[in-house]
């Protein structure tokens, strides 16, 4: 009796053995695979590039690097902003990239304190890094990473040589900007000063507007019956200079007068080519949406760390009306 019991056991163990050799031969002789890896999309580093200025030629030109540069750096890249200068839809879009926890934000600084509280304190408790593209905030009051665009200070003093060359070391000049003052203006407004303040013959008015057509056309008109004997005008503020044209148009003829600007306003270009400005500063709007991925890209793995806190900067000229070389 136990010598059947014995040879009852070995049977079972020996027919689990061999059905077990053939479990395994059916499953590597089979057509089944590991599963595919995760697609690339989803390692993805997922940015977001926000600016209040959607759908203008400066703005689209940013739009096209950082697009190129998102599939060189095998990111994933959105778009999101707001129309004419909307800074509660801009404001949101910020909030709504922090709680989307994106890994990282490429934005068009904004020199107020909404901006810097959302910069400084929710998108750092999250652990969101912050590159600031085209229009720059003070270092102190933020914690962006770096900025990437054009040296706003230098850009100012280009345009006040500018000016001495084509009117000469006398004159009247109006400087027309923002009454909330933006640090990107500050600065233009500061290279413009620190070259026209060694000639006491040229004489500087102020003019400051809310940032609506209407009000820029107003404080033209204002700032022309004040000044008859204006002999240039700079749009410190780009948007600034189609609403201000079209005043001084009504006035007078413009092409006396010596007219400047930068290229970032949605009609700079275009009054740039019609003779009615002067001149403006170009920048590399492309270059800056491309480099800004390629360094957020760098941060994120650790390829470049820290980031320059003063910022990377893009290249800037002076280019001339055509009809007024």
């Amino acid at each position: 009796m136990r010598k059947t019991a014995i040879l009852a056991f070995l049977l079972i163990i020996i027919l689990l053995i061999h059905l077990t050799f053939l479990s395994a031969q059916k499953a590597f002789q089979s057509d089944w695979q590991l599963p595919e890896p995760l697609n690339s999309s989803q390692e993805e580093h997922r940015l977001v590039l926000i600016t209040q200025d959607m759908e203008t030629p400066f703005w689209d030109k940013v739009t096209i690097g950082a697009k190129k540069q998102a599939v060189k750096s095998n990111v994933s890249l959105e778009v999101w902003g707001s129309y004419g200068k909307n800074q509660d839809d801009f404001l949101k879009n910020i909030e709504i990239a922090i709680q989307s926890k994106v890994d990282g934000i490429i934005i068009q600084g904004l020199d107020t304190e909404e901006f810097k509280d959302l910069t400084k304190v929710k998108a750092a408790f999250h652990g969101i890094p912050v590159i600031t593209v085209a229009n720059d905030v003070p270092m102190a009051e933020s914690i962006r990473r770096t900025y990437v665009g054009s040296d706003q200070y230098e850009a100012g003093k280009m345009i006040a040589r500018q000016i001495l060359k084509d009117m000469g070391k006398e004159g009247n000049v109006v400087l027309m900007y923002d009454k909330n003052q933006e640090f990107y203006q500050k600065q233009r407004l500061d290279g413009i000063q620190d070259i026209l303040k060694f000639y006491n013959t040229i004489n500087l008015t102020h003019a400051t507007s809310d940032d609506t057509r209407e009000q820029v056309i107003a404080t033209t008109q204002d700032v022309m019956n004040k000044q008859p004997d204006v002999e240039a005008f700079i749009a410190i503020n780009a948007n600034f200079a189609g609403a201000m044209i079209e005043e001084i148009g009504k006035r007078s003829q413009v092409e006396p007068y010596h007219i400047y600007s930068f290229d970032d306003g949605p009609e700079s270009l275009s009054l740039l080519m019609q003779g009615k400005l002067d001149g403006f500063i170009e920048q590399e709007p492309e270059e800056m949406g491309r480099k800004s991925v390629q360094l957020m890209k760098e941060w994120l793995t650790g390829v470049t760390v820290p980031l320059d806190k003063v910022g990377y900067l893009t290249d800037i000229r002076f280019r001339k009306a055509a009809s007024r070389q």
